[in-house]
């Protein structure tokens, strides 16, 4: 119970953490408008993505929703049902929960995802924000646990199936 609301904390946290950078930048910035933070690798440029990735499906913004919703509460099912058990699912389920909260409470308030984190002075790369980055790590850690971990909980639930069969023969 304290581990869940712990991620449940978590997940507050980082949805706040995401929407006022968010706030930050489109109060202060224009759009458009870059500063930059770390000379040659980071600026703050404020973009305003009806799309997804790249810009990719823009004005699709039901699409966005009614998918962020599916996946969100496919998170959540299978989280309830005990499927996620390991930290490094519950660390994934945290950061993609909070990551889809983020962005999708800007595609239901705004219209528009504010982007704002650009490092395409380095690298030839989409602006993102903080949302993105939960998305994107969480995604890492669901694929650890996914290959990790995930079938150890599966074989550990045949052991305890096929004892339980021979119990009864």
């Amino acid at each position: 119970m304290t581990s869940t609301l712990i991620a449940i904390a978590a997940i507050f946290f980082l949805v706040a953490a995401d929407q006022i950078t968010k706030l930050l930048i489109s109060s202060n910035f224009e759009v458009g408008e870059s500063l930059h933070i770390i000379d040659g690798l980071l600026d703050f440029t404020y973009v305003q993505n009806r799309g997804a990735a790249f810009g990719m499906f823009a004005n699709q913004r039901w699409i966005f929703l009614i998918g962020t919703v599916i996946m969100l509460a496919a998170i959540i099912i299978f989280w309830a049902r005990g499927f996620i058990s390991h930290f490094t699912g519950t660390i994934a389920a945290v950061l993609i929960i909070a990551g889809g909260v983020g962005n999708m409470i800007d595609r239901i308030m705004l219209g528009y995802v504010v982007d704002f984190i650009d490092i395409s002075p380095l690298f030839n790369f989409a602006v993102f924000n903080v949302a993105d980055c939960c998305v994107c790590v969480g995604a890492a850690f669901l694929a650890i646990f996914i290959f990790f971990f995930m079938d150890e909980k599966k074989l550990g639930k045949k052991e305890k199936a096929s004892e339980s069969k021979q119990q009864h023969e």
